[in-house]
């Protein structure tokens, strides 16, 4: 039997995915699927300047200090908000009781890669001497990898792990379930995420690591943790990250999630208790990690 809260969210969303839009029309798509949930009750949100960037930081009551969370929205580079993505980096915080800190990173057109990379990273830089893990979800999960990359090869200190939902770190578009999942997902398209891969590049050739973390060295990464849905186009970026880190010596894991569609940790968990399910695993992995 399908999942009734699945098919819910399916008809919600009707052809919104295959609707042809320009990059600004999807920002405006995006704002208006999701909204501005607002964070959990117990979860105090404070607007803060990070990054020379618009931020905010979420701390639930009775959060212990000296850990953060560094959360990046997804949007295919080119959409999502604070106000897109308070009520699921709130709920992270819940379910951790750590401190979630929410970065405004530029967006493409206007400002293409690597100009979300260089917010980040000078957030990252910022939040030390803080432990600091990273998570994000779609391209906001492919800009934590990228993040971590980065670091790693710079040298220096890292985040004590990664949590991403439904990660995009192939901006490519070639894997084989672009293909095969292409008639089940009512989220994605190959084409549209291929518009927004061109906006974010500029120019700049996808295969380049930090733009597509998968093709990097995963080496020296630290602990990662893959949350993805079985009927999504991304799913090959979830599970060939996975394969791929392990054999770099990383220790890291994917949870492939039945029926799930794209970033269901968003959803309702009144209609997807899925989504409370994937979040609470992710808040104990990043608890262990951050040493809570």
């Amino acid at each position: 039997m399908a999942h009734a809260g699945i098919a819910v969210i399916r008809q919600l969303l009707g052809e919104t995915r295959s609707a042809p839009t320009t990059l600004l029309e999807r920002r405006e798509n995006l704002a208006s699927l999701a909204g501005a949930p607002p964070a959990p009750e117990d979860v105090a949100v404070e607007t803060i300047e990070l990054a020379e960037r618009p931020a905010e930081r979420l701390t639930p009551v009775g959060a212990a200090g000296g850990s953060v969370i560094l959360y990046l929205h997804g949007g295919g580079y080119c959409s999502g908000s604070l106000d897109t993505h308070r009520g699921l980096a709130g709920a992270i915080a819940l379910a951790s009781g750590t401190t979630v800190v929410t970065l405004d990173y530029r967006l493409a057109p206007e400002d293409p890669f690597p100009a979300a990379l260089n917010d980040t990273l000078l957030a990252f830089d910022q939040l030390r001497p803080e432990r600091v893990a990273i998570a994000g979800d779609s391209a906001g999960g492919g800009l934590a990898l990228a993040t971590a990359v980065a670091l790693r090869d710079r040298g220096g200190a890292l985040p004590d792990a990664l949590a991403l939902l439904s990660p995009w770190v192939d901006l490519t578009q070639t894997a084989a379930s672009m293909t095969t999942l292409a008639a089940v997902d009512p989220v994605l398209t190959a084409e549209a995420l291929t518009q927004m891969a061109d906006g974010y590049l500029a120019g700049t050739d996808a295969r380049t690591t930090l733009a597509s973390p998968l093709f990097a060295d995963l080496g020296g990464l630290p602990p990662m943790r893959i949350d993805v849905g079985s009927d999504e186009v991304l799913l090959d970026d979830s599970t060939t990250l996975a394969e791929r880190a392990r054999a770099a010596g990383v220790d890291a894991t994917v949870q492939v999630w039945p029926e799930m569609i794209h970033v269901f940790p968003a959803f309702p968990p009144e209609l997807v208790p899925e989504a409370a399910e994937s979040i609470a695993g992710v808040a104990a992995f990043l608890v262990q990690h951050l040493g809570g």
